[in-house]
């Protein structure tokens, strides 16, 4: 099984992951914001990954880390 994680307090909440992610199971967080003010990117089912690295490769701030 594959493993995301967010780097929460430099995610910026463009969303550019959630709309890449085949499984669609990437949102941007209601109820959390960082330390700048963004909502950042959550998983919100782990067990669905397919560690595809699809969302990695689309962040422009390298806050993503997949692991398989």
């Amino acid at each position: 099984m594959a493993k995301v994680t967010f780097q929460t307090d430099t995610c910026k909440g463009c969303g550019l992951c959630v709309s890449v992610c085949p499984k669609k199971i990437i949102v941007l967080s209601e109820n959390i914001l960082n330390k700048k003010g963004y909502a950042p990117a959550v998983v919100i089912d782990q067990t669905q990954c397919i560690g595809c690295a699809f969302c990695a490769t689309m962040c422009p701030d390298c806050v993503i880390t997949v692991e398989k």
